[in-house]
């Protein structure tokens, strides 16, 4: 790992658990074991090492997420792929992907920076998404939905689900797969007898 990558790790970690205003470079430079004057040379001033930080982890995830849809066999499975990979690796990396629920347009922008850079790479996560259900209807693996509106609600679930696990006392150890259960059975067509 370079300097960099591992400056880069040590942001992730001290933003997810400290949050932007508590997290200090020389905070940042002593978790990476390096000179705070290196973490500076990289990364500029304190936001954009924030927001750098949370973008190297979104585009991480949002690589992550391509690799599981681009597997499967028809749009249900791409959801089922799609959660499973997102909550996999929220797993993998439990100590550094609080960053993206601190940088996240679905939770609090902190306030004074500018996240608009990140937040356009969250468009690319419900985009996925949305192509699942597309996807899913057009081959018949999804009933018909509103695209738009549940692409927000399976994201919204996977949020959810996120934040429980890790900022909560509720978070059990099944909520990933139980959340990955839900969303699958509210989105396959109602069969003939039941509608």
């Amino acid at each position: 790992m370079t300097k960099k990558e591992a400056i880069l790790i040590a942001a992730q970690e001290a933003f997810g658990q400290l949050g932007y205003t508590a997290t200090t470079m020389k905070d940042v430079s002593t978790r990476a074991n390096v000179s705070f004057g290196l973490v500076s040379h990289y990364f500029g001033n304190k936001q954009d090492l924030f927001l750098a930080a949370g973008s190297a982890m979104v585009d991480s995830l949002i690589e992550h997420l391509r690799q599981a849809t681009g597997k499967a066999k028809n749009g249900l499975d791409a959801i089922n792929n799609y959660m499973t990979a997102y909550f996999d690796f929220t797993n993998a990396h439990r100590n550094t992907f609080p960053v993206l629920l601190r940088c996240s347009p679905f939770s609090h922008i902190e306030p004074g920076v500018d996240a608009s850079r990140v937040a356009e790479k969250f468009q690319v996560i419900i985009d996925t998404i949305r192509e699942c259900v597309s996807m899913g209807i057009s081959d018949g693996s999804i009933r018909e939905l509103p695209v738009e509106e549940t692409s927000l609600i399976i994201y919204g679930n996977i949020v959810g689900a996120v934040r429980t696990k890790l900022l909560t006392p509720y978070g059990t150890d099944n909520i990933f797969a139980e959340s990955t259960k839900h969303t699958l059975r509210s989105l396959r067509p109602v069969p003939a007898d039941c509608g």
